[in-house]
């Protein structure tokens, strides 16, 4: 049987745009001569269309774009992702099969995940039974997504009845080390089941998610036998059982270029999908705006991307010097903005209402919320898209400033930690094939510039220690006793480390959203209140 993976990057909302999309490689398909396509869970709706479901007009719309796919599906059988509806108007999430023109059957998800970034069951019901097709005589299971993570899913009650291979849809969003996870699910449950496996992911970026795509096939030892380019849309056949999907099987990227690729898809697509043309960064020379920078121009182009330098009496020569290089080996195009005249200029308002007063973290913030204020005032003037630059470590404990450098409207590297930063420094000089990110900046102390003789470490932990408990803390969830054995730090600075996570919630309920990269980011994985009196002891 020759199968087609359809590794397309949808688009939530987009239902009109969406099923064109799906015609096309129903088309591309059948001029391969595959037998079967298989599309993205919701590949229809987009993924997660999240409260959209709510609208009877959208569930009603995207019905219609099934029932306009019907056409396409001639002369090859199609299963694609879609939201099903009952008489009653309850909400499944569904694999629909297209053949012949017609609908010839539906499988309803069984197993609705309800956690991390998920939401299913609070517009899902939960499908009834496994479903079984019989393809050129050979009995085919589908299943979605969650459905093969579980052990008691779908997919071994389709092999007991005789199921040879077992299909299955997915979005199933991208961290760091997701692929490995999930070749290991995939590989039981094709050793279990004693079954082929064939499995399609979405690719695209979609707000905080991105989803590598990364497409499956394992033969029932759990061999992988084919896998699909990671953060690529694209059509794939392979062959089963038979020789030529023995000859397909890409590389995994290494985890940092996996890491770099899939902020730059994330970014892409926001900034695509959301109807914007250029971005602009503010470039102080530091190593978390030059990367954010590079990023930029690798998923834009450089010349899609500004760059603004903010110096104050504080900032270095070498940062300012650093900044300039930075954006000439980029080929983005820069400006120097002083934001000395208006800073002195507060200070002197400021004085003249409440006295001389002792320099302290008002004037720090001052800078920081003049320079987002400029920011702010070229997006409304030229309609460029603000990316803020601060990294996992800083939102973290709060080292950043509201209204500030916090302002934008996309966090790109909101979910990587101060020491991944680095190694992502040298994934893009060695992706550029040039030092876009110079070694100056890499070796340098970090520093906000804010006061004189400034270091992030006068008031937080080396970033390797600190990166560790954030790591415990937030992603693992681990009780203090557990993180104290764990890391390098001492009782004191463990609890002080915690203490300006806990109070910095309200920081980042207000942050603009970013790319999700490790196992727990924050957001929709992770949702504490803001107003908590609680502290582990």
């Amino acid at each position: 049987m020759r199968i087609a993976l359809a590794q397309i990057n949808a688009t939530v909302g987009g239902l009109e745009e969406n099923r064109r999309k799906i015609a096309s490689f129903i088309a591309k398909a059948r001029k391969a001569r595959a037998d079967l396509v298989l599309f993205p869970e919701l590949a229809v709706t987009g993924y997660p269309p999240e409260d959209l479901l709510f609208k009877p007009a959208f569930v009603a719309d995207q019905l219609k774009a099934v029932r306009r796919l019907l056409p396409a599906a001639r002369g090859i059988t199609a299963v694609v992702g879609a939201v099903d509806r009952d008489r009653s108007g309850v909400l499944y999430n569904a694999a629909v099969v297209l053949s012949n023109g017609r609908q010839t059957a539906t499988y309803r998800k069984m197993a609705l995940p309800n956690y991390g970034v998920f939401d299913e069951k609070r517009y899902f019901t939960p499908g009834p039974a496994p479903l079984i097709l019989s393809l050129k005589s050979v009995p085919v299971g589908i299943s979605v997504c969650e459905d093969v993570w579980v052990e008691n899913g779908p997919c071994p009650m389709e092999a007991a009845s005789g199921a040879e291979i077992l299909l299955n849809i997915s979005a199933s969003p991208y961290h760091a080390g997701k692929l490995k996870l999930r070749e290991g699910v995939l590989a039981r449950t094709a050793r279990q089941c004693g079954a082929w496996v064939v499995y399609v992911n979405l690719v695209g970026g979609q707000d905080e998610l991105v989803f590598d795509g990364g497409s499956l096939v394992l033969d029932p030892s759990g061999r992988v036998v084919f896998r699909a380019p990671q953060f690529q849309e694209g059509l794939f056949v392979v062959d089963l059982p038979g020789g030529s999907a023995r000859r397909r099987v890409s590389a995994p990227l290494g985890r940092d270029e996996e890491i770099f690729e899939a902020l730059v898809l994330g970014l892409k697509d926001y900034v695509r999908k959301n109807g914007f043309s250029r971005v602009v960064v503010g470039l102080s020379g530091g190593i978390d705006s030059n990367l954010t920078a590079a990023i930029a121009a690798a998923a834009l182009g450089p010349k899609a991307v500004s760059a603004v330098s903010m110096p104050s009496r504080f900032s270095s020569a070498g940062t300012r010097r650093d900044a300039r290089r930075a954006a000439k080996a980029l080929g983005i195009s820069f400006m120097e903005i002083s934001i000395e005249p208006m800073f002195q200029a507060a200070l002197d308002s400021m004085t003249r209402a409440v006295g001389k007063m002792v320099f302290g973290s008002a004037e720090e913030n001052l800078q920081a919320r003049i320079r987002g204020t400029l920011l702010m005032a070229l997006s409304n003037k030229f309609g460029w898209l603000v990316l803020s630059t601060g990294n996992k470590s800083e939102i973290s404990t709060g080292y950043c400033t509201l209204y500030g450098d916090m302002v934008g409207g996309f966090a790109v590297i909101k979910d990587v930690p101060k020491t991944w930063v680095y190694r992502l420094a040298r994934v893009a000089n060695r992706r550029f094939k040039k030092k876009v990110v110079p070694e100056s900046v890499i070796r340098r102390v970090p520093s906000a510039e804010l006061r004189p003789n400034q270091r992030d470490q006068d008031t937080l932990p080396p970033y390797s220690r600190l990166d560790a408990i954030v790591r415990a803390y937030v992603e693992e969830r681990k009780p203090v006793s557990e993180i104290r054995r764990r890391t390098k730090s001492t009782r004191q600075e463990i609890d002080r480390v915690l203490r300006m996570i806990d109070l910095n919630e309200y920081k980042r309920r207000q942050a603009a959203p970013g790319i999700k990269i490790t196992p727990l980011a924050f957001g929709k994985d992770r949702r504490m209140p803001i107003t908590n009196h609680y502290r582990e002891s």
